[in-house]
């Protein structure tokens, strides 16, 4: 028997940037709610609608649809002037984020004091440096498992929050100025600037799982918003070249506060090469003018840092892993316009290690290193495949290279993106039809 699907989470599943800013826009119009369950504001997604871009970093893609309810859950970090420096941006050029925006009591906030540790121990690191955008997004998570974080709810206190600021910095200046050689941060500068900023974060503040659960109750549809990519999470991905949160779809329970059986349909977005920021193993990269070709044609760039991306030809042992590890239902392959005029395409397969071949991506930075990619190569195609959005449209080799992927991967393919823009997109099977 069939039944609605409700809930649905997006994951990426390679090293981030792999586009979910728009899929996240474009599926918002079937939706009651976006949910963002992880990260901090070191990862952005960019949206472009009739030609305008727009660049989210906290703020659930779901916000330029009026209709639509935003949520951060207390899985993601939260800076609290990045916040609201967000908002009064989105704001200003006429969008009302406010009255639809919800914040967990629950989220840890990142601190002056832990922006300073991310960039003085990436600077203390040299050559061995991990390629953190130094937000403080790690030191956050840090504070947070060590059950020391101040969070959202600790405003409500002034007292309790002042005592907490004192433990903190009094651990975390004696790193920074006994052991790294920085400034220490100063506490009451960082109280005096939070309760400043106070009754307009707590006026967005909320107990997030319970709105979810009503609206769960109402049959009301909601879409789970994940940052950064599989391959980057802290347990499953190339560490220790990770971010500091779980990325994969399970963690919508925790970073959300819904039971994991509530949801119905994972949607994995993948470009058709392959990119990633910063340090860390890669096993397909090209060193080469292809490379140069897909990073220009691709604007590899990251749309919060800057930071040029790392090209290389799809992977499919990293997306096996990934497809693994998500459960994921279908996938959303996005960039296969930036494939166009290739006279010839690669795809990894698989991987050559000293322990035999190897059909996933191992697990540790160390072992990744150690595989050499084996390949196929296809034709490519001549003809354009930017802004189609009929299957039928596509070149014939551009539709045999998208089988082969989904033939080696095992997962079928969803959605199409074949440019920037929300409306260029071929959809093969909704994520919210009833399953």
């Amino acid at each position: 028997m069939s039944r609605s699907r409700r809930n649905v989470v997006i994951v990426g599943t390679q090293w981030g940037d792999e586009g979910k800013g728009k899929i996240v826009d474009w599926l918002t119009e079937d939706v009651h709610g976006v949910v963002r369950f992880q990260g901090g504001h070191n990862a952005g997604h960019t949206l472009v609608v009739n030609g305008k871009k727009t660049v989210l970093r906290l703020i659930p893609s779901g916000i330029l649809h009026p209709q639509v309810t935003c949520y951060i859950g207390n899985g993601v970090v939260l800076s609290p002037t990045a916040l609201l420096s967000e908002i009064d941006e989105l704001q200003s050029g006429g969008l009302s984020v406010e009255p639809r925006l919800r914040v967990s009591l629950a989220c840890p906030l990142i601190l002056p004091v832990h922006v300073a540790l991310d960039q003085a121990r990436e600077a203390a690191k040299g050559e061995g440096k991990i390629g953190t955008t130094g937000r403080g997004i790690g030191p956050a998570y840090e504070d947070k498992v060590g059950r020391r974080a101040v969070r959202l709810l600790d405003l409500k206190n002034p007292g309790q929050l002042r005592e907490k600021l004192t433990d903190l910095h009094r651990l975390h200046n004696h790193v920074l100025c006994g052991l790294l050689g920085a400034r220490a941060v100063s506490e009451s500068e960082t109280f005096d600037a939070l309760m400043a900023i106070a009754p307009r974060l707590l006026a967005l503040s909320a107990d997030v799982p319970t709105l979810l659960e009503r609206e769960m109750a109402r049959g009301h549809r909601l879409l789970f918003e994940g940052a950064q990519g599989t391959l980057l999470d802290v347990d499953h991905g190339t560490y220790p070249f990770v971010t500091s949160s779980n990325c994969v779809a399970g963690a919508v329970g925790a970073g959300a506060g819904i039971g994991p059986g509530k949801i119905d349909y994972v949607l994995g977005l993948t470009k058709a090469y392959a990119t990633r920021v910063g340090a860390g193993p890669f096993p397909s990269e090209l060193h080469d003018a292809t490379g140069e070709h897909l990073a220009k044609k691709g604007n590899e760039f990251g749309s919060v840092t800057g930071r040029p991306r790392r090209c290389g030809w799809f992977d499919a042992a990293a997306l096996r892993r990934s497809i693994q590890i998500n459960g994921v239902s279908g996938l959303c392959i996005t960039k296969l316009d930036v494939l166009d005029g290739l006279s010839e395409i690669r795809m990894c397969i698989g991987y050559e290690s000293p322990e035999g071949p190897l059909e996933v991506l191992p697990f540790g930075a160390d072992a990744v290193e150690t595989c050499r990619p084996i390949y196929e190569t296809w034709p490519g195609w001549d003809g354009s495949t930017a802004g189609l959005r009929r299957w039928a449209d596509l070149p014939s080799e551009a539709q045999r290279y998208l089988m082969r992927l989904s033939e080696l991967v095992g997962a079928p393919i969803a959605m199409i993106s074949t440019g920037p823009d929300r409306d260029e997109t071929i959809l093969m099977e909704h994520p919210f039809a009833d399953g």
